[in-house]
């Protein structure tokens, strides 16, 4: 599958650029690069937004997860980036604080690979998303507990980035 020519950043273990490289060899060959993931909860931290990828995503396709992720442009700054990205898929931006980092690899079935330095920003909205359909096949909010025990009785349904922030962060400390 062709990812495009995007170029992303190769980091090493402490976020450290080490380099450049286009997106379908960096996750071809599995090179850690910087990542970010968005979490999205109402107001009142009671809900969580969370997307179904679209069905035409080069992975994870189909599977439900946090309300934005994906890659700074090269020497883009990371919050920005953050920023720009939210507006791209889900149609709206709101202020953003970082709230972790991490780092996670895992060999997808097509063949992909991720493996990830994942800067954690969380934001607060109640409006409704107007999610790029090339990116968002369906979109809700949904009750802090009752994702966490979704999760945990059914974890093929999420993508695994989700899955690793949820154990992470128990998405319960908003």
């Amino acid at each position: 599958m062709v990812l495009g020519t995007e170029i992303i950043t190769l980091v090493d273990e402490n976020d450290n650029a080490v380099g450049t490289l286009d997106k379908t060899s960096v996750h071809e060959q599995g090179l850690l690069h910087r990542a970010f993931s968005i979490l999205i909860y109402s107001s009142d931290k009671s809900k969580l937004l969370i997307h179904q990828r679209a069905d035409n995503k080069y992975h994870s396709a189909g599977l439900w997860t946090n309300a934005c992720c994906s890659h700074p442009r090269v020497d883009e700054d990371l919050e920005q980036a953050a920023h720009r990205r939210l507006q791209e898929e889900m149609g709206f931006d709101c202020e953003l604080t970082k709230k972790h980092e991490f780092i996670y690899r895992v060999e997808l079935d097509n063949g992909m690979i991720e493996h990830e330095y994942d800067h954690v920003f969380v934001g607060y909205y109640d409006g409704s998303p107007d999610p790029n359909p090339n990116e968002v096949k369906d979109w809700k909010y949904v009750d802090v507990k009752e994702v966490s025990i979704d999760i945990e009785l059914n974890p093929q349904k999420y993508s695994y980035w989700f899955k690793e922030i949820y154990k992470e962060l128990n998405l319960t400390l908003a």
